[in-house]
């Protein structure tokens, strides 16, 4: 964003870019949607993207990527091994993040599983801010143990409390002392996606360094988002307004001893990383990487996203790029929260959070209000979101639900990517939808796969609900 004095006195943020390409999109007409979301099996992962308006599923591989980041990508020079592309890739890694040694991956989850694999054994415990769902599944796979033992600001949607990513530290140094040689690493991600997108504090990760230190356990830091968590602080941080953005996110990073991320999110390209500065560590998990990725100077992605990636490191923390995305999610939770909705404050990164079991109060949680309300979006928009609730919980060991802690639709915002118009369009729906409510029933499974179900599974809508929504949606507001 550039910030600018307004002649008012008040701040002015213009976007610091200009569009020059565009895709034009259409919104389907209800009976199609209908008809889309019934073939889906009442989860929006298995819609076709040409049935979707606004496609606010995730941010990740799918924001826009700068003229700069193409351009690299034609000048790549493609080797399976040993490519010129790689070291200038890790000579970037150095400079915007100083960290000496990197290895390239496909992409986040991939990270994850050469993690779980090098440090995680049978009844590990790995403490966290919060779960991400295929973090977990990692872990969980190796035979480890997460504790989540975010803030308790965290888990109050109304909260204002500025960095509700934090970790609880006394409750991590209580693990720690109690756990001492059972703890794999502590892992903080920055933002929180399951929190809300909310972001961590320089302090809280300065205070996990420390405790860290104390017992001799590694930090891992998932700094997916890192270029949003950065902003929060340099927004809400004592001591770092003045302060750049890239200054701001070497400080950050430093207190990690393995940073590692999804550059499908913050860089916007299609694959990810590993960085450290522990040599012992990067020759533990190098050895993997021809097993399960590809060479070390590729690491299972394409040469080309690798050249464009260097070049989104660098435009992630570039003060005309950074807080668009923010800036409109923002607008949106504020004009929802002000009309009674239910949404995660104070906004965060991502998107919008819209904690479905108090916007459909009546739908029990076995019922699935999350993956309910994303489902019901879609209908009343074309808008598709992800369902961040039950359904992205797999069941225990002995068949049980497990309800986590928020039961959360997320709106994502893909960076440089949705318009003012669209955010106006999105509020309307999400109200209409909501004067409107009582019509959702809930979901049930017609097929339930046994990890990460919430990507393949299919429900069907109970009470036939989805088809007496469109009747009203047809009757009040036509056919679009």
């Amino acid at each position: 964003m550039i910030i600018v004095r307004s002649r008012d006195g008040s701040e002015l943020r213009v976007d610091g870019y200009r569009v020059r390409f565009f895709e034009r999109i259409d919104l389907p007409p209800i009976d199609r949607r209908l008809k889309a979301i019934r073939e889906a099996g009442w989860n929006t992962f298995q819609l076709k993207a040409d049935d979707v308006f606004l496609d606010m599923l995730t941010d990740s591989g799918v924001n826009a990527m700068s003229i700069n980041q193409l351009a690299a990508m034609m000048s790549a020079q493609d080797a399976y091994a040993g490519s010129r592309t790689f070291y200038e890739f890790a000579e970037t890694v150095e400079e915007i993040l100083s960290f000496k040694y990197v290895i390239p991956v496909h992409q986040g989850r991939a990270a994850e599983h050469l993690l779980a694999k090098v440090f995680v054994r049978e009844g590990s415990i790995v403490p966290m801010n919060y779960h991400f769902t295929t973090t977990k599944t990692h872990i969980d796979l190796a035979g480890g143990i997460v504790v989540e033992i975010p803030v308790k600001e965290a888990l109050d949607i109304k909260s204002r409390y500025p960095f509700k990513g934090d970790i609880d530290v006394s409750k991590l140094e209580e693990i720690l002392k109690k756990e001492r040689g059972k703890v794999a690493f502590v892992r903080i991600e920055a933002v929180a996606n399951l929190l809300g997108g909310q972001p961590v504090s320089m302090k809280n990760i300065r205070e996990v360094r420390e405790l860290c230190d104390r017992y001799g356990v590694p930090l891992v830091l998932d700094g997916s988002m890192v270029d949003w968590n950065v902003y929060f602080i340099k927004e809400r941080e004592p001591g770092y307004r003045s302060k750049k953005l890239v200054d701001i996110l070497r400080e950050f990073v430093s207190y990690s001893d393995i940073f590692y991320m999804s550059a499908r999110k913050a860089p916007s390209v299609r694959g990810g990383f590993i960085a450290t500065n522990n040599r012992e560590f990067y020759e533990k998990i190098v050895i993997h990487v021809p097993v399960y990725e590809g060479f070390p100077t590729y690491g299972g992605m394409s040469i080309k996203e690798i050249a464009a990636m260097a070049i989104g490191l660098r435009e992630m923390v570039d003060e005309n790029l950074i807080g668009s995305e923010l800036e409109l999610i923002k607008y949106v939770v504020e004009e929802l929260d002000k009309r009674g909705i239910p949404v995660v404050l104070p906004p965060g990164g991502l998107g919008v959070h819209i904690e479905a079991s108090q916007f459909l109060p009546h739908v029990p949680r076995n019922a699935y209000p999350a993956g309910s309300l994303a489902a019901a979006l879609y209908l009343a928009s074309g808008v598709r979101s992800m369902e961040r609730g039950a359904m992205s919980m797999d069941r225990d060991r002995d068949g049980r639900e497990i309800y986590p802690d928020l039961e959360l639709i997320r709106i994502a915002f893909p960076r440089r990517t949705y318009l003012k118009s669209h955010a106006d369009y999105l509020i309307d729906r999400v109200l209409w939808l909501y004067e409107h409510r009582d019509i959702v029933e809930g979901l049930r499974w017609i097929y339930e796969p046994p990890v990460l179900r919430f990507f393949l599974g299919r429900l069907e809508d109970i009470g036939n609900w989805g088809e007496k929504l469109v009747e009203v949606y047809k009757k009040e507001l036509g056919d679009l």
